[in-house]
């Protein structure tokens, strides 16, 4: 056991964050995000029972954001025919990320469907939540701690 660590980070979870670099950039699924199709060439680890939102709370504990580009946190964009949709957790997010990044919500940005699966493609690691929330994906690019 470790003392001020989020219980939510697994051994596997903490190697992998410790193990990344600057830049270096992490997805945090949804329940339906395809996975093991996406996360070919990186690791993937299963959250099974835990919703998004509180492991992007874990991680940013203990996870820089980068301060040299000025969206580290990209949301999936909807899609046309789900305009109308509401997507309430974005804006938890934004609270998430606002409580460890000085930039708040400016932080976050939104990136097309299908070019957010190319960038997943090139993260270093996927985490498959069990988030029900639709549009729930977010890719979380590591900084440095200075």
């Amino acid at each position: 056991m470790l003392k001020g660590i989020p219980k939510i980070l697994s051994p596997e979870l903490l190697k992998v964050l410790c193990e990344m670099g600057h830049g270096d950039r992490i997805v945090i699924a949804d329940g339906n995000f395809p996975c093991e199709s996406m996360g070919k060439n990186a690791f993937v680890i299963r959250m099974d029972g835990h919703g998004a939102c509180e492991v992007l709370e874990a991680i940013l504990k203990v996870f820089p954001l980068d301060t040299y580009v000025e969206k580290p946190v990209l949301l999936m964009e909807k899609m046309e025919c789900d305009k109308d949709l509401e997507i309430p957790v974005w804006e938890t997010y934004k609270q998430i990320v606002a409580k460890y990044d000085d930039r708040g919500a400016d932080a976050v940005g939104n990136i097309d469907r299908f070019d957010f699966y190319d960038e997943a493609k090139d993260c270093y690691c996927i985490l498959q939540t069990g988030e029900s929330a639709i549009y729930a994906n977010v890719i979380v690019q590591k900084g440095v701690i200075k």
